[in-house]
């Protein structure tokens, strides 16, 4: 989504500034308006990404987002001013972006804006989530408490995204080894077998196979690196794009003990977000559309939105969740029951509760069964390439014998 940077004047006819994202121009026009200011300039940001590598810009990291929470909401409790917090958590915080927002939002706050509406300006830091959390809890005059629960929340999803990190580290890392294995044994050790081929031998298929990749990776090694780091931006920036996200989660949700893995921890996340949402006061609609992309889905974030259309014509949410076909029974009986019952946001926690052991589990369980699997692909596959090499010279030593 494209990232706007806007000067405005709010209705205090105080000056403000910022960024928001927006599917395009008049879609930021009019969510400035929406929050009460009046725009006087307005323009998208260009390459962005670049922009920040080049100026050292260090990235806004979760655990970032949730300690922050904590120790504004332990400093409000403690009787302090919000702009004397944030002006101190601007010095304390570690992360120079993350500090220098803060900054941002500290001025913006003591010119008169409302927290929220500051945080607003950063959609790129601060979700939409988060947002409507805070303002929720301006509203209701608990902030600190609202403060505090985003902070669990936060840890929370940080401690998803970390489970899976572990589950996927050690086979990154095997296949990459194995990929250099493999591209040092084509470029060195492959041309120097050749060279002990006897001329006139007719070569078996699979060493005429291995020699020729070989050829071309000595002989056009810049064309295949040109070719390598192509296909790396081109599909980087395939999947950046909306068909590539909706075909990266499909492709995700299907793989082999991956994908469970993957639409477990969707779950949790999506179950867990919106049980925070609604514990918080947040309406049944504004949490369900906040939620949605919060689960990191595009899948949910689809069925999400079209609960949402149904909600608004009378139907129940565990029938509309049933409906998508992506959510398992138990989360859609579990919200069927918070429905009757006035306990949606409890039993959602406890649905997130649930997947987030499961989660756990089979994070563990997950490496000790790859590790004999992928030890078994690396082997054949080098096996392979060294068999190939050494077939002409069986081939050979056999015919002498007899």
């Amino acid at each position: 989504m494209p990232l706007y940077t806007y000067e405005a004047i709010d209705e205090k006819g105080l000056p403000v500034s910022g960024k928001m994202e927006a599917e395009q121009e008049n879609s930021a026009v009019a969510k400035l308006k929406k929050m009460g200011y009046m725009v006087i300039d307005l323009a998208e940001v260009k390459n962005t990404s670049l922009t920040f590598t080049f100026a050292g810009r260090r990235k806004i990291k979760i655990g970032d987002i949730s300690f922050f929470s904590r120790q504004l909401s332990a400093m409000l409790i403690a009787g302090i001013p919000l702009t004397r917090c944030l002006f101190t958590l601007q010095e304390q915080t570690s992360n120079p972006t993350l500090s220098k927002i803060i900054g941002e939002v500290a001025k913006s706050v003591e010119s008169g804006v409302s927290f929220s509406d500051a945080l607003r300006a950063y959609p790129e830091t601060f979700s939409s989530m988060y947002v409507d959390m805070i303002k929720a809890g301006e509203i209701s005059g608990s902030i600190e408490e609202m403060l505090r629960r985003l902070s669990d929340q936060l840890e929370r999803s940080k401690h998803l995204q970390d489970q899976i990190r572990a589950a996927t580290f050690y086979p990154s890392v095997v296949l990459i080894f194995a990929f250099c294995v493999v591209m040092a044994l084509m470029i060195f050790v492959v041309p120097i077998f050749v060279g002990f081929f006897p001329e006139g031998v007719s070569l078996p298929l699979p060493t005429r196979i291995v020699v020729g990749i070989s050829n071309v990776l000595r002989g056009y090694w810049h064309l295949c690196l040109l070719f390598m780091v192509l296909f790396v931006f081109g599909l980087r920036y395939y999947l950046s794009s909306t068909n590539g996200k909706k075909a990266w989660d499909m492709f995700r949700f299907r793989l082999p003990v991956m994908g469970d893995l993957f639409k477990k921890t969707t779950i949790a996340s999506f179950s867990r977000t919106l049980s925070t949402l609604l514990s918080g006061g947040i309406p049944v609609l504004q949490a369900l559309e906040a939620a949605g992309p919060a689960s990191g889905s595009i899948q949910v974030a689809e069925a999400v939105k079209q609960t949402g259309y149904g909600i608004q014509e009378g139907q129940s949410i565990a029938f509309l969740l049933k409906k998508s076909g992506f959510f398992p029974p138990m989360l859609v009986n579990m919200v069927a029951v918070g429905e009757e019952t006035g306990q949606l946001s409890t039993l959602l926690g406890r649905v997130a509760d649930f997947y987030e052991e499961e989660v756990a589990a089979m994070t563990k369980g997950l490496t000790a069964m790859l590790e004999p699997v992928l030890l078994i692909v690396v082997g054949i596959t080098i096996g392979s390439i060294v068999i190939a090499v050494y077939l002409p010279i069986f081939t050979v030593v056999t015919s002498v014998g007899q």
